[in-house]
């Protein structure tokens, strides 16, 4: 039988045909709020339930965030979708986020009619002007014939080379249209490979090095690489460091690991990536915070010989100019440093030392109050599972987790590198919907908590129950260290009202706790354990200990 003889497929509306391509790509989640400008979307989910759940959130903010946290704990393109205007708004934060972080994700916005494009018609917005500067590609499919066409194009788009989010805009006409529909195959995750030349001065580079280290970060890793780089760290000596919010790329117990670079950092590292000879960075780009306001390097060449290696060819030279520099993926990288069979020279004491710097600066330091942090975050490591997954978002409290608490590897840290308050519950809620038999800690300031309090009510929709610690100090504590440093004693806006935590999280069936004392957390966070519903245990700390080490006054 020829094409010609075949019966015609029957002709299905736009929202079915992009649901089907959708499962086509092998989605399995998508997070949002649903909205009228993709209702046909919604009517073509329906017949995909058995493959893809649509999680419904509570605000777009919320969904964005667990969208990011999706693709950043599974490997996979996070999948959001919105309505248009206050929706796509909304939705903002988090598609700003995985563009900073790297994070692959594709997301939906419905659009007003074709017919009303540009009329500034019910909540339209121009979709390519709003997020120009936070996506890899905005696009609009405004032919229902091309749906698949577009769907393969954004997803390939999301995971290629420096991944991060592309967005779709859905008018309502095309959608509801009919077409036929193609089945179209899986995008490919297109990665660059290494430039044998480039890497020949790269590893003669490394095997003259004297006092060599290694930047981890970025997002385009995988759990063999992380770990065959953490072989090659151990066998040759060479102190390895994480840029800010990637210390899961790395076992935080090996002998190789010599700490974080961000905020807090150990002022010993900060002398010690001074005194290197050679820094091989693999998969970071080298930001602001991991740079420590772009002063850990010479700008624009720093001094010492730099190996950058970056999926993202733009990446490159943006704002250092490395000795060599290799437009690769990490993973592709760690396979052919492997298979090199470098002969580098062992500097032991150089190696030993950045180990031993590391575990000093780990050694509790007491603050004033009644919590002391650095021993609650020391003594976690005892108490929770190896591979418990730590959520957080942003504020000084993560000072203390950043410091004290040890990542145990690949896929055990779930944290915003663009510093966004909010994500760490709506990213403890997504971890616990892929992976439910892992437990799942997220650590909150009182103002980071409360900006996606209402996930707890998608938590409780979809049994997804994570422990969240507060730590409660009564105000935007970031913010008003800050205060007092430009403004002393001249405090305005930054404290807080609020709610009993302890009564909210009953309201939301889970267990309730707070704490006073150091010696009482323990006990509640074992219960909660035990428990196995969830919890929320807030910890009443002192304001004025604001970090580790100072207090407001001695800011």
């Amino acid at each position: 039988m020829n094409e010609t003889d075949m019966p015609n497929k029957p002709e299905i509306h736009g929202g079915k045909i992009l649901a089907n391509a959708l499962a086509s790509q092998g989605v399995e989640y998508a997070f949002g709020v649903p909205g009228e400008s993709f209702l046909a979307l919604l009517d073509g989910l329906y017949d995909q339930q058995n493959q893809i759940e649509f999680v419904t959130c509570r605000q777009e903010g919320g969904a964005a965030y667990m969208a990011d946290a999706y693709a950043k704990l599974t490997g996979k393109v996070g999948v959001l979708m919105v309505t248009r205007g206050p929706g796509a708004s909304n939705a903002m934060v988090g598609v700003h986020t995985a563009y900073q972080d790297s994070t692959p994700m594709v997301v939906f916005v419905g659009q007003v009619s074709s017919e009303m494009i540009e009329r500034e018609a019910f909540q339209e917005m121009d979709f390519r002007q709003t997020y120009s500067q936070c996506a890899k590609w905005v696009g609009s499919i405004d032919r229902v014939d091309r749906i698949n066409e577009y769907v393969s194009k954004a997803f390939h788009l999301a995971q290629s080379g420096r991944m991060g989010p592309v967005v779709l805009a859905l008018p309502e006409d095309i959608l509801s249209s009919l077409g036929p529909d193609h089945v179209s195959q899986q995008a490919h995750r297109v990665q660059p490979g290494v430039d044998i030349d480039a890497f020949a001065h790269a590893q003669e580079l490394l095997e003259k090095a004297k006092n060599p280290i290694i930047v981890l970060g970025g997002s385009s890793w995988d759990a063999s690489s992380c770990a065959d780089l953490q072989r090659f760290a151990e066998d040759q000596q060479i102190p390895v460091v994480s840029s800010f919010r990637y210390q899961d790329l790395i076992d935080n117990e090996s002998p190789a690991y010599a700490g974080f670079l961000g905020l807090g950092i150990n002022p010993k590292l900060v002398q010690r990536v001074t005194d290197a000879d050679v820094v091989l960075v693999i998969g970071d780009r080298l930001g602001e915070i991991t740079t420590l306001g772009y002063t850990l390097f010479t700008v624009p060449q720093p001094k010492q010989a730099m190996i950058h290696v970056h999926p993202g060819a733009n990446e490159l030279g943006f704002v250092y100019q490395p000795t060599v520099a290799l437009n690769c993926a990490p993973t592709h990288f760690v396979k052919h440093l492997i298979a090199a069979n470098l002969k580098l020279q062992k500097n032991t004491e150089w190696y030993v030392q950045a180990r031993r710097d590391q575990e000093a600066f780990q050694v509790p330091l007491p603050i004033v109050g009644n919590i002391q942090l650095a021993e609650i975050f020391t003594r976690l490591n005892e108490v929770l599972p190896k591979d418990t997954i730590i959520t957080n978002g942003a504020g000084n409290f993560t000072t203390w987790l950043h410091r004290y608490y040890s990542y145990s590897g690949f896929k055990t840290q779930l944290a915003p590198a663009n510093g966004s308050m909010g994500y760490g519950l709506p990213a403890a809620i997504v971890a616990k919907i892929a992976m439910p038999d892992r437990t799942v800690v997220c650590i909150a300031g009182d103002g980071d908590v409360m900006m996606n309090i209402q996930e707890l009510a998608t938590g409780m929709k979809y049994q997804a129950k994570p422990i969240v610690i507060i730590l409660n100090n009564g105000m935007y504590g970031t913010i008003r260290m800050h205060q007092e440093r430009e403004y002393k004693q001249r405090v305005s806006g930054t404290f807080l009202t609020n709610p009993d935590f302890v009564l909210l999280a009953k309201s939301f069936d889970m267990q309730g706790y707070r704490v006073t004392k150091t010696e009482e957390f323990f006990p509640a966070l074992q219960d909660a354990i035990a428990h196995g519903q969830g919890a929320l245990i807030e910890l009443i700390t002192e304001p004025n200990a604001i970090t580790p080490t100072k207090t407001l006054q001695e800011l």
